[in-house]
């Protein structure tokens, strides 16, 4: 048969130099950091993986091809900046995970996405070496929803025209896990294992519609 057409290399300069267009991952696209890469169901070369681990800019297409009266998002998405935007130090800064969020939040505030949208932004490390407020579970006490008890708080916005009032500061514990309560709870799903069968959702700030 005819011979393969030669690999088309990708025009990205910030592109992995061995990549092979139309995959083209950013140099700082961190490969150990996708947490869905570790899920069985999302291997490489499952159905799952090809529907739903998608690119950004497909998530910022789709809310930007939004319009006025209808919204195109998907029910629920989790996006994971790539190394350039996730505020980690050493190869990144504030500034550029915060412009980066910002551009999020707008392409979801242009359209009817905006009405109902729930934005959640969360960390994985609080980004400093102490903490006057000692968690719970410390010790021979139990924790709030397991043995260890949480670590350190991090860092959370709660974004939503449904908010419960104006305010800045919920006092109410919650972890990270309480992201899928609340979507379990919101959709009828039965949790995913104890820790999210125990830890409150984000009702108290948040009244879903």
């Amino acid at each position: 048969g005819p011979a393969a057409p030669p690999a088309q290399s990708c025009p990205d300069s910030h592109a992995f130099a061995t990549a092979v267009w139309p995959n083209c991952p950013d140099k700082l696209f961190q490969f150990h950091h996708q947490p869905l890469n570790y899920f069985a169901n999302y291997a490489p070369g499952t159905a799952a993986r090809a529907a739903h681990l998608r690119d950004e800019t497909e998530f910022l297409q789709v809310a930007n091809s939004s319009t006025a009266t209808q919204c195109n998002l998907k029910p629920v998405s989790f996006v994971k900046p790539i190394g350039a935007d996730n505020e980690h130090p050493g190869y990144t800064g504030e500034s550029a995970g915060s412009k980066h969020l910002v551009d999020l939040i707008k392409a979801i505030e242009g359209s009817a996405c905006k009405n109902d949208t729930l934005v959640v932004s969360t960390y994985d490390e609080f980004g400093g070496q102490w903490d006057h407020v000692t968690p719970p579970g410390q010790g021979g006490s139990g924790g709030a929803a397991d043995q260890w008890g949480p670590g350190t708080r991090i860092p959370a916005l709660v974004i939503s025209p449904n908010l419960n009032g104006d305010f800045v500061v919920d006092h109410v514990p919650h972890d990270t896990t309480s992201i899928l309560t609340t979507i379990e709870h919101r959709f009828g799903l039965a949790p995913l294992g104890t820790r999210d069968a125990a830890v409150r959702d984000l009702s108290s700030v948040y009244n879903a519609r």
